[in-house]
């Protein structure tokens, strides 16, 4: 039988006792444990938010190539802003060579933080960088952000439940991600009026770098597949109101493979719709503190990685993807 996604009702955990957040960690744990993905409902984001945010990226995507193009960072080292088709391949992240992805993306991280040396010291402006934001759509920052402080609270309730699943004191994450760097991005996959080149897609396989993906989709031709553990591919549906979520290599990393980081891929739409068949996606790669040591909780011994420093992995993992 072909395996599916599971889907996880969040609102029992996060409106009940402890007694149904454990029953919802115990999906969880069953959930990453055979597939490293699963859809979650009840979340508590408003629809209403994503609605916009698509909104304004659609509005975006869809402007003249010179004057999103303008929206680029000065120093292409700069993980914020536009970026065009041609300047990344996430499949080098995991040593296979294909040509760049077909796709543009937006990035974007934290909208503010405190004054203080952790974030404004040389090290910290490394991870705290001032978002960039386009001219038009005039709405887009605003959105962007009421976004991801909505999906931020998601994640640190997703972590609670992630400490639970693992056998952890609830808390156990909590002063690892106090000052998260987790950056968001719009991915926006046109149309494809050109064949692409052997081994090309929307997006290369990969594995995500953090702790947990959260992602917002659209079932639309050329969408996410994910290879679970017997190798097969497996088509990821989402609905409009809800969120997939996987797990990145830190995570697995912490729990000893206990969970999995499942390489995922974004296929190219059949060659009959190409021409007409836009998607967007977005993405909330939550990632601990840059300064969070990543150690398996696997008894004295048994760790299959040595510790790394989360901010370490995250930089080396962007080096290797840019062309």
């Amino acid at each position: 039988m072909t395996a599916t996604i599971p889907v996880i009702d969040l609102a029992p955990a996060l409106e009940g006792d402890r007694e149904a957040r454990l029953r919802v960690a115990r999906e969880i744990d069953a959930a990453c444990t055979k597939v490293g993905f699963f859809t979650i409902r009840g979340h508590g984001v408003p629809l209403a938010v994503i609605d916009r945010l698509r909104e304004q990226a659609s509005a975006f995507f869809n402007l003249p190539l010179d004057e999103k193009l303008r929206a680029q960072p000065d120093d292409a080292s700069v993980p914020r802003g536009y970026r065009a088709i041609g300047f990344e391949a996430l499949s080098y992240g995991n040593t296979i060579e294909t040509p760049p992805d077909l796709k543009e993306y937006y990035h974007f991280g934290r909208p503010d933080w405190p004054d203080e040396p952790y974030y404004t010291s040389d090290q910290g402006q490394r991870f705290f960088v001032p978002n960039r934001w386009p001219e038009r759509p005039e709405a887009f920052a605003e959105a962007a952000a009421d976004y991801y402080r909505r999906v931020e609270t998601l994640a640190e309730q997703l972590m609670a439940l992630t400490a639970l699943a693992l056998g952890l004191d609830e808390d156990f994450f909590a002063d690892k991600i106090d000052r998260h760097i987790t950056a968001m991005r719009i991915n926006f996959y046109p149309e494809q009026k050109e064949a692409p080149e052997p081994g090309q897609l929307r997006a290369g396989e990969h594995t995500d770098y953090g702790l947990l993906t959260i992602l917002n989709g659209e079932n639309k031709p050329g969408g996410l597949q994910v290879q679970i553990r017997d190798g097969e591919w497996i088509p990821v549906e989402t609905a409009p109101d809800t969120f997939v979520v996987n797990i990145g290599d830190l995570l697995m990393r912490w729990t000893n493979d206990r969970w999995v980081s499942n390489v995922h891929r974004v296929v190219n739409p059949p060659a009959s719709t190409a021409s007409m068949s836009q998607r967007i996606s977005i993405g909330f790669f939550h990632h601990p503190n840059y300064d969070a040591l990543i150690e398996s909780v696997a008894p004295p011994g048994e760790a299959r990685y040595p510790p790394v420093l989360s901010g370490e992995y995250r930089d080396e993992k962007y080096r290797v993807t840019r062309n």
